[in-house]
């Protein structure tokens, strides 16, 4: 049975999510499944990643913006949206707050701002299962 995203869900998945994250993106294309690494952060019922709007995943996602999660015991569907360039005026809380999460590798060459292609990916959770010390939790991030 889902619950709800109770106060104590949510401070286990800030404590292991939202940080600098390797989670598993899952996309789909033609019917066929394609999955990736992704450095990600986790704030609020979302996962945020900086992309690349032209990258494979982000065609997919804007044909089939449904998809699939994985990191550390944990497995769930969001919907994906791309949030724009990541210099867009909308986006300064989130990107700044990305900056520092990602500080580590942001500055290595890897992460172009001045590309207006280097972008802001969204995943809204809509559901997920959680493991935390033996006990399992199947979360509704619905409202």
């Amino acid at each position: 049975m889902s619950e709800k995203l109770t106060p104590g869900i949510q401070q286990i998945m800030e404590e292991r999510f939202g940080c600098d994250t390797l989670l598993s993106l899952a996309t789909v294309e033609d019917g066929r499944p394609y999955v990736r690494i992704v450095d990600s952060y986790y704030e609020e019922g979302s996962f945020y990643v900086i992309t690349y709007a032209l990258s494979n995943k982000m065609r997919h996602i804007a044909e089939h913006p449904e998809v699939a999660v994985c990191g550390e015991w944990f497995s769930g569907h969001g919907k994906a949206e791309n949030m724009g360039h990541i210099l867009k005026e909308e986006n300064r809380e989130i990107a700044d707050k990305l900056r520092v999460v990602f500080a580590e590798w942001y500055d290595n060459g890897h992460t172009d701002e001045n590309d207006p292609n280097t972008c802001i990916l969204r995943i809204r959770l809509t559901d997920a299962s959680l493991a935390d010390h033996g006990t399992w939790y199947e979360i509704d991030f619905t409202e």
